[in-house]
């Protein structure tokens, strides 16, 4: 089986999942952390080298107040405990987007597991947060007109290699897998996942299972993938 090397996963329907189980709406958002972490063991088992989790994005700020500081929360918890956790051996953690826009102790908490996992070659996890695809394009732009004010890049060396070194990542996605059962990318890696392969699950994020993943990248492998070729 051939093995995507770079799988992007939009983590959706944790409220819905939540919901289900007459709980509170963000309570799901447990669920789908605790999935993470056997996501961490399925990349090592399968071989993928690097995966980009889609969780959470620039529009998600504008949850209400409740959900958002319950968010928070977990997000410094989880980054904090996982450091230490040992399913992450050999996995490097990225943070990707507009980190600045979070609380500080969320902010340290991925500081901190960026800094005691950057050794690590084996495998990358790419954590997309305060994400979104357009303000990717955005910062881009703005970051390479600095370098064009400050003398350092000129007009004519401006190509996709040059514009996608000014990228929040420069590594394209071979598969983008959604669950929840939308059919929609909502500004997910547009630069990156350019010709990335598109499945959608009708599986809630807290109900997918390694058979699922399995699942999607053989489906990955049956289809022709001609570069416009």
């Amino acid at each position: 089986m051939n093995i995507p090397k770079h799988i992007g996963i939009i983590l959706d329907g944790n409220r819905r999942f939540a919901k289900r189980l007459m709980m509170k709406p963000w309570k799901g958002h447990e669920w789908g952390y605790e999935k993470i972490k056997k996501l961490f063991e399925w990349i090592k088992e399968i071989g993928i080298k690097e995966v980009t989790l889609y969780t959470f994005s620039v529009k998600n700020f504008n949850r209400p107040k409740d959900e958002f500081e319950y968010l928070m929360r977990l997000f410094e918890k989880a980054f904090t405990e996982v450091k230490d956790d040992p399913r992450i051996k050999n996995i490097k953690i990225n943070f990707i987007g507009r980190v600045s826009m979070f609380p500080e102790g969320v902010k340290n908490s991925m500081k901190e597991l960026m800094e005691s996992t950057k050794n690590n070659k084996k495998i990358i996890v790419n954590f997309a947060m305060a994400y979104g695809g357009r303000e990717e394009i955005l910062d881009a732009v703005k970051k390479i007109s600095k370098q064009i004010k400050e003398g350092k890049l000129d007009i004519d060396q401006i190509n996709k290699d040059t514009f996608g070194d000014c990228m929040y990542m420069n590594d394209d996605v071979d598969l983008i897998i959604r669950t929840s059962g939308e059919k929609r990318t909502s500004d997910f890696l547009p630069w990156q996942g350019h010709y990335a392969e598109l499945i959608f699950l009708d599986k809630s994020w807290p109900e997918f299972e390694k058979e699922d993943l399995i699942s999607c990248i053989k489906e990955y492998n049956s289809r022709q993938r001609r570069f416009g070729k």
